[in-house]
C-alpha cells in the first residue's frame, strides 16, 4: 500500500518522513518526484511513504492513480505557526510561485495575507480530495508522538517505534 502524507508545507513533512525511515517494511522519501512529469510524476514504488506539498496541486492526477487504494495522511500545523514560517520564506519557493504564478500580479497583498490564503487554498483542496476516501488519517504537528503512534498501528508498521519518534524531538527544515 502506498502512503501520501498531504500537506500545505512548513508542517512537519521533512520530520515525518525522517521518521519513517525507522520502518523497514515501506520506503519513505519527501518530494522525490519533483523533477518529473506526466506518468512518471506519479510512478512511486510500491508500499512507499511519500510526503510532498506540491501532490495538492495535482490531487486529481493523484486520484486518478491511486483513487482509494492508498493511505492520505493530511498532516497540518497550527494555522498562525504555519502562516509566520511561510512569511519567513516569502521570496522564494512555494510563496514566491503562489504569490506571482497564482495570484498573477495587481494589487499587492502583505505577505502574511498571501500566507492565508495559500493555506486556505492548500488546505480547501486537500478537504475536497479526501470527502470520499476511506483510507485516511488526520495528523497534527502539535501532537506528533501520539499521532504517529497511531499512524504506525495503522500502517502495520515494523521497524524501531523508539528511534522514529525520536525523530520528532529534531527540527528539520525549520524556519520557525
Amino acid at each position: 500500500m502506498n502512503i501520501f502524507i498531504l500537506n500545505a508545507g512548513r508542517c512537519g513533512s521533512t520530520t515525518f518522513i525522517q521518521a519513517c525511515r525507522q520502518i523497514t517494511n515501506y520506503t519513505a522519501s519527501h518530494e522525490s518526484r519533483l523533477q518529473y512529469t506526466g506518468e512518471q510524476r506519479l510512478a512511486y514504488p510500491a508500499d512507499h511513504i511519500e510526503a510532498d506539498n506540491r501532490l495538492s496541486w495535482i490531487l486529481g492526477r493523484l486520484d486518478r492513480r491511486f483513487g482509494d487504494n492508498a493511505l492520505y495522511v493530511h498532516l497540518s500545523r497550527a494555522r498562525k505557526k504555519s502562516a509566520d514560517s511561510l512569511v519567513k520564506r516569502s521570496d522564494f519557493g512555494i510563496m514566491k510561485a503562489y504569490r506571482e504564478g497564482v495570484l498573477l500580479g495587481g494589487r499587492q497583498p502583505h505577505a502574511e495575507e498571501i500566507a492565508f490564503d495559500y493555506l486556505d487554498t492548500v488546505e480547501s483542496n486537500i478537504t475536497l480530495f479526501l470527502k470520499d476516501k476511506t483510507q485516511r488519517m488526520d495528523f497534527r504537528l502539535e501532537r506528533a508522538t501520539s499521532d504517529f503512534t497511531d499512524f504506525w498501528r495503522q500502517i502495520g508498521a515494523e521497524g524501531d517505534l523508539e528511534k522514529a519518534l525520536a525523530e520528532w524531538q529534531i527540527r528539520y527544515n525549520a524556519s520557525s
